[in-house]
């Protein structure tokens, strides 16, 4: 009777261990089998969404025959780039601007795709993403405060080059340094001045921008000349030759304009000067200066118009003042 009596307590233990084991079969399931399978389809996930946008942001970023070859990414943006400007410094501006923008597009698709990524494993796995989520807006405050002149340089970088205040060929005065600019970054813009020196300026170091290639330029001559001078006449020579000087052609391309004359610009103890200008194409305007100034400079000499304080005579007061 007693082995009889203590037989149902053993059925019953052996069914409560057989509804355990299952219990822990489904846990184990849960971990070993279904978690990772959604972990692995969010990688996946992850890593095709990556790949696709980066792709998209690549064909954009390549120049095509359509546009004169003006990559699709730069077509809605506005360009400043000057009309003079062709051939292969064109082509290298666009093209270090695309790539530009593109890397910043690139970097903030996978920024987003990576911080999807990780909220959803956390998800997964059973982590409360909230602290996480909070710890991260104070990191970042943290980051800001502790590398905001990077974060100023990024951020001035990618709204000049949307803007496109300034690109590869361009002469600019950046305040600190003047010259052509060589390549264009994020963070730093390199330019080269008339002696060679290469110079790296942060973007956000950069308070003004005189962009000398953009729209058109003006070549403007200063010219002195002694106040015994006959003024008439100095301006009628310096007009008539520098007109002379458009009518050969040797600037066809180059001049959006006649010389104009505007008369005695300043007066000084010992000098009056005059000024001409002429509006030029961009980046030009040095080279019809120079041209104007030697041109001007002999018809000057044949018109016996004296330039302040010649050499003779300097020569001459200095021997009347040895008597």
């Amino acid at each position: 009777m007693s082995v009889l009596a203590s037989s149902p307590p053993v059925h019953l233990s052996s069914l409560a261990l057989d509804t355990r084991a299952f219990e822990l079969t489904e846990t184990g399931r849960d971990w070993l089998v279904d978690r990772p399978l959604q972990i692995a389809g969010y990688v996946v996930l992850a890593i095709a969404l990556r790949v696709v946008l980066h792709r998209l942001i690549a064909r954009f970023t390549r120049r095509t025959v359509v546009e004169s070859g003006k990559p699709p990414l730069l077509r809605p943006l506005r360009e400043r780039a000057p009309s003079s400007m062709r051939g292969s410094i064109l082509s290298e501006r666009r093209r270090q601007r695309a790539e530009t923008i593109g890397s910043v597009l690139k970097s903030g698709v996978s920024v987003v795709i990576l911080t999807w990524f990780i909220l959803s494993v956390l998800a997964v796995v059973g982590v409360n993403v909230t602290p996480f989520i909070a710890s991260a807006g104070i990191v970042g405050v943290a980051l800001g405060f502790g590398a905001q002149n990077l974060v100023r340089d990024f951020l001035s970088g990618i709204f000049m080059l949307l803007e496109d205040q300034y690109g590869v060929g361009d002469v600019v005065d950046l305040g600190e340094a003047i010259g052509t600019v060589e390549s264009v970054g994020l963070r730093v813009t390199t330019i080269r001045d008339v002696n060679g020196t290469v110079w790296y300026c942060r973007n956000g170091e950069v308070l003004r921008v005189g962009n000398m290639s953009q729209g058109f330029a003006v070549a403007v001559l200063d010219l002195p000349v002694a106040h015994t001078a006959n003024l008439d006449d100095a301006c009628e020579v310096a007009e008539r030759t520098a007109l002379d000087v458009v009518a050969s052609g040797a600037f066809e391309d180059d001049l959006l304009g006649d010389p104009e004359m505007l008369g005695v610009n300043a007066v000084s103890s010992d000098t009056v000067t005059i000024r001409i200008t002429v509006k030029t194409r961009p980046g030009v305007q040095w080279a019809v200066q120079r041209r104007l100034h030697r041109e001007i400079l002999q018809a000057f000499d044949d018109a016996g118009i004296k330039a302040p304080y010649p050499q003779g005579r300097q020569g001459g007061a200095v021997a009347d003042l040895a008597k």
